[in-house]
């Protein structure tokens, strides 16, 4: 049994370097064109080689998203952009077109492939297919159990990686291929612009009383009959590495660096867990605590074991019962001053939890609390503001500090 790569998702550069910080072997992320996260921060060239510096020089992977549809528009200038991200290093790209895949194998035949879930592959004869023509590795539909997992694992060569989402948000259409949103709003979800109509709320209206509104379920706030879980696996982590999977991919380019320490610092320790004693291994409740904490709708284990209760009827809203508040820029270890970037506001005299890629989190009071001019301050309530603070616990260059919202 190969050990899997935890690959994360990076929005931006400061998310990279946490995935990469807290454990993850690989981070994927959308470059400047031809991603299906448009309103993502998404990286420059000059971001892309920060970042492929920062994960090489700690021996990690970057794969670059270029998996939209694309139109005839979007052809324009596609070689160039292949032959930049192929120069500056890149490790592989992701992608779901069957042009974007011929004019790579044309231009950068040495580029590594990577198909898109989008591609909607759900059977082993599409994955040889793919793989014969020049695509290293799926990433599998979001719609296959754990048994036809295992059956294409057997089927195909073992030069043919499988790659699957472990963790995160679900679409409701079939592996993201939806119209809802270009109907709806005229932003086209198969282009990267995604409005996510599916968390909207709705009501009936018979055709011949128009203007009156009826709720599917009879409750008077209507139903969010599209409204997906999020997938959760932490709990399954023998089952999966059962089938074979190459690498459990983490969804999530939108959500925060909280969320992505969080969610890669509990499949990290968990797949760690389970090869130090496979036989001794049992699942830690911590890992749960772990994906609890940053904002996630309830939590299903999608198709992997056929259940069909996977959607959300009663709210679209997220699960946020803790909020980032700051992460520690640097530590005077000799004077037990942290120096912090706020993230939310938060209080002289507060008492935060520390979290750091290894070992438990544990709880730091901050005192005496400075503005970047040395003057007290009762509060850090601006964004992205730097101040200090006094510790009654050392901390390290990076940790992520967090507190659990007021009830």
């Amino acid at each position: 049994m190969r050990k899997p790569e935890i690959l994360a998702p990076a929005g931006n550069l400061e998310k990279l370097i946490t995935a990469i910080n807290f454990g993850a072997d690989a981070v994927y992320l959308g470059g400047s064109r031809l991603n299906l996260r448009a309103f993502s921060d998404n990286f420059s060239i000059d971001e892309l080689k920060q970042g492929l510096d920062y994960a090489h020089s700690r021996n990690k992977k970057v794969y670059v998203t270029v998996n939209i549809f694309a139109h005839n528009e979007d052809l324009i200038g596609l070689e160039d952009y292949l032959k930049e991200l192929y120069e500056i290093g890149v490790d592989a790209i992701i992608v779901s077109d069957p042009g974007i895949i011929m004019t790579a194998r044309e231009v950068v035949p040495n580029l590594e492939l990577h198909l898109s879930t989008q591609a909607n592959n759900v059977n082993y004869k599409s994955a040889e297919f793919w793989h014969k023509n020049g695509v290293k590795r799926i990433v599998l539909a979001r719609e296959l159990s754990l048994e036809e997992i295992k059956e294409l694992r057997k089927k195909l060569p073992d030069t043919c990686e499988l790659e699957a989402f472990v963790h995160g948000s679900m679409c409701m259409a079939y592996s993201g291929r939806c119209l809802l949103s270009n109907y709806m709003t005229g932003r086209d979800s198969n282009r990267g612009e995604c409005a996510q109509p599916c968390r909207y709320k709705y009501n009936i209206v018979e055709e011949k009383r128009p203007g009156e509104f009826f709720p599917i379920e009879e409750d008077e706030r209507g139903t969010y009959i599209f409204n997906s879980k999020d997938l959760c696996m932490i709990e399954h982590i023998p089952e999966l590495l059962d089938t074979g999977i190459d690498s459990f991919k983490i969804e999530g380019r939108m959500k925060s660096a909280f969320y992505v320490a969080s969610v890669v610092k509990a499949y990290r320790e968990a797949v760690d867990a389970y090869f130090e004693n496979p036989k001794e291994y049992k699942f830690n409740p911590k890992w749960m605590e772990y994906l609890n904490r940053p904002s996630h709708r309830q939590y299903s284990t999608g198709f992997y074991f056929g259940e069909k209760d996977k959607q959300i009827y009663d709210s679209s809203a997220y699960i946020r019962e803790y909020d980032i508040v700051g992460v520690v820029k640097k530590y005077d270890i000799e004077n037990s001053i942290a120096t912090i970037e706020q993230k939310n506001r938060v209080f002289n005299g507060d008492t935060v939890e520390v979290l750091r890629p290894v070992g438990d989190s544990f709880e730091v009071t901050l005192n005496n609390m400075k503005d970047k001019n040395g003057k007290d301050i009762d509060a850090a309530r601006t964004g992205q503001m730097i101040f200090t603070a006094i510790t009654d616990k050392d901390l390290m260059e990076n940790d992520i500090l967090i507190k659990a919202k007021e009830k």
